[in-house]
């Protein structure tokens, strides 16, 4: 018995400490990614053409997703908004909690979901394409740097698409309540504006609220090139790479988010 209980605690602390160097062997090769793409931002930053192709590619392309999602997720809160806050004799109160809970929470979240289920994805799978057909291989060997002209202008332009497609949720999602509570439910069409305009603080929301998304630009752009960079040059490998990308890119997303919130709004 005590061989036995011996032989398994050897066996899990073996499996801890597989996983433990897995994932300290996974940080360190993103860390050396993150490392090599630094230097190249500046270069890729002055070359717009490729850049602002790249933010079509990311932005304008999310735009179909982006706006009616932002429309349904507005027109649910100014429902629900005025179904809780009727109780309270509240309701001319809808404009403004539908535009805070926009702008500083699900406007940068539920955006940055989508674009990672939308642009994050089909970065990693391009990239991981490059890979299997050694594309990345050739720009080696012609001495071109893939980090300067494949990964940089793919993680700036999430980083200027982004913001932009969090305002322009928000600002659906505002019409859409905007819509649900005037037009449907009879709120007062001044009283839905004045107290929005009145509550909404530039610097404490709006601000906090794009510099979110900034930062789920930056880490779902590195988190999906990354996977593609490093993917198995096979076609199931690149598909295991593309769904890694959407999970972990929308898990780092909702745990970031608690952090900023933590950090701008206690």
């Amino acid at each position: 018995m005590w061989a036995w209980t011996l032989s398994s605690m050897t066996q899990t602390t073996a499996w801890l400490g597989r996983i433990a160097l897995n994932f300290l062997q996974s940080l360190g090769k993103r860390a050396f990614f993150v490392w090599a793409v630094i230097p190249a931002l500046p270069y890729s930053a002055w070359r717009i053409r490729l850049l602002m192709k790249q933010v079509y590619f990311a932005g304008v392309l999310s735009l179909p997703i982006i706006l009616t999602a932002g429309l349904f997720v507005g027109m649910v809160l100014g429902l629900q908004g005025h179904h809780i806050l009727t109780t309270y004799n509240s309701e001319e109160a809808v404009g403004t909690m539908t535009a805070l809970s926009l702008i500083r929470e699900l406007g940068p979240v539920v955006a940055a979901l989508l674009f990672a289920g939308r642009a994050g994805s089909a970065l990693t799978a391009e990239v991981g394409l490059m890979k299997s057909t050694e594309q990345l291989s050739a720009l080696e060997m012609m001495a071109v740097d893939p980090m300067k002209f494949v990964i940089a202008p793919r993680i700036l332009a999430s980083i200027i698409a982004l913001p932009m497609l969090a305002m322009i949720f928000i600002a659906t999602g505002v019409l859409g309540g905007y819509v649900v509570a005037v037009g449907w439910l009879g709120v007062d069409d001044g009283a839905f504006w004045a107290q929005m305009s009145e509550q909404v603080d530039w610097q404490a929301d709006v601000i906090n609220g794009l510099i979110k998304a900034i930062v789920f630009g930056i880490l779902i752009a590195i988190i999906s090139l990354y996977e593609g960079y490093e993917s198995v040059p096979t076609s199931e490998g690149v598909s295991r790479a593309t769904t890694r990308s959407v999970v972990h890119a929308s898990l780092v997303v909702l745990g970031v988010d608690f952090i900023l919130t933590s950090l701008m709004f206690t």
